[in-house]
């Protein structure tokens, strides 16, 4: 009897011990596929790796309406842009771990390069769309977006 109610007992810490273990592991997040802005979804492709982020828009002859590119980093911080090999004017778009507007950039022309553009906020995300989408839609600081 007293055998039977130890190796209960060590099941019951296994199993707990178990659970703890799964239960403390982050849930795998399905890829982002959209951002949504005031009501507006835009359907994004993203660049999560270095290399990715390296070329970004660059040497790409326009931007679909309604798509861009989010930038995923790894960790929050003041991440510059600039318009080298681009050509077309873009809206840049920062975004908090919580998808919040930290800063935005209108109407970024090729002809700005090499000059940088950087938030004052730090930023997980950034997201480049076409040029006037930001003046269209009221984007500006502290609006709140999500992702799909």
């Amino acid at each position: 009897m007293t055998l039977r109610i130890i190796a209960a007992g060590v099941l019951a810490i296994g199993a707990f011990s178990l659970w703890s273990w799964f239960s403390d592991r982050p849930a795998e997040q399905a890829p982002i596929r959209a951002v949504v802005i005031g009501g507006t979804e835009i359907r994004v492709a993203l660049a999560d790796t270095p290399r990715e982020r390296q070329q970004g828009l660059s040497g790409k002859e326009s931007l679909p309406e309604g798509e861009g590119l989010l930038f995923v980093f790894d960790t929050p911080g003041k991440y510059g842009f600039w318009m080298k090999d681009m050509h077309f004017p873009i809206d840049i778009i920062w975004l908090d771990e919580r998808g919040t507007i930290v800063h935005v950039e209108k109407n970024v022309a090729p002809e700005t390069y090499p000059t940088v553009f950087m938030p004052q906020m730090q930023a997980l995300y950034v997201l480049e769309i076409s040029a006037g989408f930001a003046d269209m839609r009221g984007v500006s600081e502290g609006v709140e977006t999500s992702f799909r």
